[in-house]
This record gives structure tokens, sequence and C-alpha cells, in this order.
């Protein structure tokens, strides 16, 4: 399935660390509201049941909203919730086995941190692209910054579209201009905060200026 560049222009990635008693889905439809126009849910403590529901519910609320809807490192509950596709790290399933089992109609997202690595996903069958970190994260404690350069190297050598991932928030957005960016893919930037809706909405207005 192909992935329009508009598409990833405000990438929300799942965090219920921040979550202080609401709901998952709630904050997600909020940001939704806010403008984020694709949703990852990753999920790295649950049990396969809880996991499953949980993605049930996020693939019917995104769907309903018309936002693409994939599930990190996991292509049996992406089939089996109805979500849209699946993202694969480096270190995850292979992008080549996960386009095998997810089919031609599913959306394959792969992370990527060189031009090496953007150009064996792409032929691998990725439909689009995380690269990253961008900056320093506490979400991921050992992904390493990429250079403007390397991420620069990584959007000319693919004719897919790329989002930056990895430390991004509204106050560090803009330095990320001038990299052929399709969008950004953010984690506490949204669900950290109090108000998810009006986060995503400045999210999205700065996203636009890439």
């Amino acid at each position: 399935m192909k992935v329009l560049p508009q598409q990833l222009r405000l990438y929300a990635v799942t965090d219920r660390t921040w979550l202080n008693g609401r709901r998952l889905a709630d904050v997600v439809a909020q940001a939704i509201d806010g403008g984020a126009t694709f949703v990852q849910l990753r999920e790295k403590c649950l049990d396969e049941h809880d996991l499953l529901a949980e993605a049930e519910e996020l693939s019917a609320l995104c769907h309903f909203r018309h936002v693409p809807f994939v599930i990190d490192d996991n292509v049996e509950i992406a089939l089996a919730a109805g979500a849209d596709g699946v993202h694969v790290g480096q270190s995850d399933m292979a992008a080549k086995r996960a386009r095998a089992l997810l089919g031609s109609d599913k959306i394959l997202g792969v992370s990527a941190h060189n031009a090496a690595e953007a150009l064996a996903a792409q032929a691998d069958g990725a439909d689009y692209l995380g690269c990253g970190a961008a900056f320093v994260t506490g979400t991921k404690l050992d992904a390493h910054p990429v250079t403007a350069e390397t991420m620069r190297a990584v959007t000319a050598a693919v004719n897919i579209p790329v989002v930056a991932i990895g430390g991004i928030d509204a106050a560090n957005l803009l330095q990320l201009q001038g990299r052929g960016l399709a969008g950004v893919a953010v984690v506490s930037a949204i669900f950290a905060q109090a108000d998810p809706c009006a986060a995503s909405r400045e999210l999205y207005r700065l996203a636009g200026q890439l």
C-alpha cells in the first residue's frame, strides 16, 4: 500500500508511560483531533491478549477517522486486529519477511539509520522509512542521533517518504528543515502532554514547514 507523504506529516507513536490514568484510545483520539495524520501502536510490555484488544480498539478508531494505523514489530497482531500494517526496526523482523507475511496491500514501515539501510529497506518492500534518532531521546536510550548529512543522504537515496523520529518536540522540530522529510514521528511530544490535542495542533503546524 502506498503511503502519501502528507499522511506522514505528524506521525504519533503511542507510549502508555505518560497516560496517568487516561485511556490510550482517548489520547489517540485527541491527537487525531489536533492533527495527527498517522498512528503507530508501540507496546513492549503487554501480553498478546491485551495487545490485541488495544490494537483492535485503535484500529477501529483510526479507520473511522481515516488515519493510517500500524503496529510496531508484530505482524500477527497487525493482521488479527485489521491494522493497516507494521513498522519494523533493524533489529526486529526482517523487512522482506514482514512484507511476505503482510502481503502487498498492507503498509510496511522500516527504520533506517543510513543510506545503505534505506536502500535495502526500499528494495525489501518498505512503503516509508523512519530515520533517527533526530535528537537525543529519553524513549530509546540506546538510540544515537544521526547527523543532518546522514538524514539528507537517506531521503535522497530513496523514492519513498521518510519521517524523522527521536527526541522531536515543538522546540526543536524546525531544526529538521531542509532534510527532505515528509514529516516527523513523535512520542512524548504528544503523549506526555496535558493537552494532546493542542500539542498535536502545534506540531502539525510546524511540520508543515519542513
